[in-house]
């Protein structure tokens, strides 16, 4: 009997916020499974010098202040990425502030980057050790810096984090501070992109800095993104962020209204999130290694990832949804999926799709 299916009711059953904190504290306490995953050279991936074991990572937002890497890790994620962190402590948005809807598979939630702040993150990574996977560390911007100085305010996060992952990303996507989306303009972006690309190479040189983008970008806005990040020369894109839209729920529309503002994920997401990723990967050519995040709870919405362009895929709500052994499901159903294809590796399936 898979022991999540009896737990899942009861922790439903919690405030989702109760819940996630508590999970983070079983999974940093060590409590958690330890699921094995045979390696399998055939899933190797790479983003630039890094090199994963297998595509399958966590998104941040689930390990906000990097409490927990090692019992997520513990879970077979090849990749951990930690935060949102911003350069100054912030509480977040009111609670409550997250909101389950199961039977779509998706969450809402409005934390707004609640977060002890980057200096707290620097020696939790520094007590952590050596790392048990691959580990990024995702920045934002303090919610009380405005726009015109957010480049200082995330070149402060670097200079405390940028040595302490594996890779760095640039989080402009997220729809619960207010005006952060706005850096996504063209012009904007590519400044802000080119600064910190500038601050991370003074402090961890040709350490790999990515940017995540939004879904509710319009077409114009995802191609001056990407070239944003190519001017930039930054080493990849995530596609996407979380959602303002609402479409394609199955709860009444006035219950949703009445879960206020928020990011959508989960399910509800993947369609777009993947449409949003093939036009980037069109749009590069293959010049950068693409992670695809949204709605990813199997290996046939990861598989749909890569064959749009996705060197890497990250799981966030659909680990609430279906449990610790998300990851082996998913890893086992891309081996499957390679015999079944006869593809010989993994990495020669991004794209095929496109």
């Amino acid at each position: 009997m898979d022991w999540y299916a009896l737990a899942k009711p009861i922790l439903f059953q919690l405030p989702p916020e109760t819940a996630h904190h508590a999970t983070v504290s079983m999974l940093g306490a060590g409590l958690g499974p330890r699921v094995g995953i045979p390696p399998d050279p055939r899933l190797r991936m790479r983003l630039g010098t890094l090199e994963f074991a297998h595509p399958v990572g966590l998104a941040a937002g689930m390990d906000k202040e990097a409490e927990a890497v090692r019992g997520f890790a513990r879970l077979g994620f090849s990749h951990v990425e930690v935060g949102t962190v911003t350069a100054r402590p912030q509480p977040g948005n009111p609670k409550p502030r997250c909101f389950r809807l199961p039977a779509d598979g998706g969450l809402i939630n409005r934390f707004g980057f609640n977060n002890h702040g980057a200096a707290a993150m620097a020696r939790r990574l520094d007590a952590l050790g050596a790392r048990p996977c691959v580990l990024g560390v995702n920045l934002g911007k303090s919610k009380i810096v405005p726009n015109d100085q957010a480049l200082d305010d995330y070149r402060a996060s670097v200079r405390l984090l940028g040595a302490r992952g594996d890779y760095v990303v640039v989080n402009v996507s997220s729809p619960n501070t207010p005006g952060l989306r706005d850096l996504q303009a063209e012009g904007v972006l590519r400044d802000l992109l080119t600064g910190i690309r500038a601050e991370l190479d003074s402090v961890a040189p040709g350490k790999p800095l990515l940017v995540k983008i939004a879904p509710d970008l319009a077409d114009a806005g995802i191609d001056a993104a990407v070239d944003a990040a190519l001017e930039a020369k930054l080493d990849g894109i995530i596609c996407t962020n979380t959602t303002i839209g609402r479409g394609g729920l199955s709860y009444d529309e006035q219950w949703v209204a009445e879960r206020g503002a928020g990011g959508l994920s989960g399910a509800p997401v993947r369609a777009r999130s993947t449409v949003v990723l093939a036009r980037v990967a069109r749009r590069l050519g293959g010049r950068l290694p693409l992670v695809g995040v949204g709605g990813i709870d199997s290996a046939e919405a990861a598989w749909e990832k890569i064959g749009h362009g996705a060197s890497l895929v990250q799981v966030y709500t659909g680990l609430i949804m279906k449990g610790p052994w998300l990851v082996r499901t998913i890893v086992d159903g891309l081996i499957d999926r390679l015999d079944r294809y006869r593809i010989a590796t993994l990495a020669d399936a991004i794209g095929r799709e496109l």
